[in-house]
């Protein structure tokens, strides 16, 4: 695992990256030699340059120039994108330590430069063993930057646990089933110090969880259902908040099944809501945030064998309403249904679902954020968009009108699980709010949670997109 740590001094040799205000400023900020010193003067001197790397003697030095009069989010962002950028020459170079500092006023640059530096660095290879391009960064130094190594701790935090919630992306479905998917999370849980109570087949039976056991019916596979709770001694919130995950380890759309190309290859990662989950759940209990937090996962893959649930079926959820379904590649919201009616015992004070759920709010907005929608209160969205700015991983803001409800009505159900050509992500989330009595918002994150290209410091594959975001809320919440 690589290391973030934190210290006063720069080294003498290292690979190095300053973050600065001007050009004077940024060649103050460290011992450089004089031939080092005047290369990198007269780059950053050039017109419409404001950032320089260089390779020097196998040393690699970079400068950032940062526009103060930006938003913070904004920079941020650039020092993420160009910390990883410089991290990746570090690699090639097969250097092992980067030393970064900020010395703008633009404060957390260097952290976030950090962060960007060691997510991209992350690399999905234990079923390669022939893989020779192992990164070989292992330690990112925080160098002063007005920051502390308390925050810098926090940092390598955040940034283990996006690790693992990729990690759990990019397994397959022979290597992570649902039965795994549980065990990684009670493994996270004794790791961090959160409880974790997983149910079985039966246990999931008994509590008559319609949405799951239908969408289980095709597999051989047994599905699960975990609970996650984290309430330490000096929780300041009297009501807990509720994490949702949509825990799909695999899903071929069933009996409506999907094509291979672009589409079933790549769904080992319709579990991404609930690494996302299990992520946020291990760096909030790690970092010992003082909030109580449960988190629930239903799982299971969605097949088209056995007695699969069929397109015209009608099935009881634990809530004891009906569901026509008219399509079992909707499976995603059956599940996190019986999930969010559990939910409701724990009168919580939000709860927040994160679900890779319809391809309709990955054709609205990309890759490049996720898509919102719900009844939690202004205050509750708002510092939720907030986090979505300072982690970039921005929240789109879907309506959430009365007249989608009617998209959902069934004659011979109480509600159907698709709505029709239309608005497809927000009748997802109507349906979903169906089984909710507490302010709610659902994040489809379809877009951004499994990417086919390298897309700077998320990587290609698993993004472990929501755990930041999630850790960046409860962390500001108090």
């Amino acid at each position: 695992m690589l290391t973030i740590q934190y210290k006063t001094k720069f080294s003498a040799d290292a690979h190095f990256l300053v973050i600065a205000a001007n050009i004077e400023a940024a060649l103050a900020a460290n011992t450089l030699p004089v031939e080092l010193k005047n290369y990198l003067k007269a780059e950053l001197e050039q017109p419409n340059t404001n950032a320089v790397t260089t390779n020097y003697l196998g040393r690699i030095a970079s400068v950032l120039i940062v526009d103060e009069s930006k938003e913070l989010y904004v920079l941020k962002e650039q020092a993420r994108q160009h910390g990883a950028s410089v991290a990746d020459l570090v690699n090639q170079v097969k250097g092992t330590e980067l030393e970064i500092t900020n010395v703008s006023n633009a404060t957390s640059l260097a952290l976030a430069a950090a962060e960007g530096a060691a997510l991209v660095s992350y690399q999905f290879l234990h079923h390669k063993p022939s893989a020779k391009n192992a990164a070989s960064l292992t330690t990112i130094t925080v160098v002063h930057s007005n920051t502390s190594a308390k925050e810098v701790e926090r940092l390598s935090t955040v940034v283990e646990a996006t690790y693992l919630a990729r990690h759990l992306v990019n397994e397959p479905v022979n290597c992570l089933n649902a039965s795994d998917l549980a065990a990684a999370f009670q493994k996270m849980g004794k790791q961090a110090g959160f409880s974790v109570e997983v149910w079985n087949k039966t246990k999931i039976k008994q509590k008559k969880m319609g949405g799951l056991l239908a969408v289980n019916a095709g597999s051989v596979d047994e599905p699960t259902f975990s609970i996650m709770h984290y309430k330490p001694k000096n929780a300041k919130n009297k009501k807990p908040y509720v994490l949702v995950g949509k825990g799909v380890v695999y899903d071929t759309g069933g009996l409506s099944l999907k094509p291979t190309p672009n589409s079933m290859d790549s769904m080992k990662c319709d579990m991404a809501g609930a690494a996302a989950v299990g992520g946020a759940m291990f760096a909030i209990a790690k970092a010992k945030l003082p909030v109580h937090v449960i988190a629930l996962v239903p799982a299971t893959d969605n097949r088209p064998g056995f007695n699969a649930f069929a397109p015209g079926d009608i099935i009881t959820m634990m809530d004891g309403s009906t569901v026509e379904m008219l399509n079992s590649d909707a499976e995603g919201r059956m599940i996190l249904a019986d999930a969010l009616h559990y939910a409701k015992q724990f009168k919580p004070e939000l709860t927040i679902d994160l679900a890779t759920l319809t391809g309709a709010a990955a054709a609205a907005i990309g890759q490049y954020g996720i898509v919102g929608m719900g009844t939690a209160t202004e205050t509750q969205k708002q510092a939720l968009k907030v986090s979505g700015h300072n982690v970039y991983e921005r929240i789109a803001e879907f309506p959430f009108w009365e007249e989608y409800d009617e998209l959902m009505k069934s004659d011979i159900a109480d509600q159907k699980n698709i709505g029709g050509p239309y608005g497809g992500a927000i009748t997802a989330g109507k349906f979903l709010a169906k089984f909710t009595d507490y302010p709610y918002f659902h994040l489809d994150i379809a877009g951004p949670a499994f990417v086919a290209a390298k897309d700077s410091y998320r990587g290609k594959g698993g993004t472990g997109v929501g755990v930041r975001l999630l850790f960046d809320f409860f962390a500001n919440l108090y």
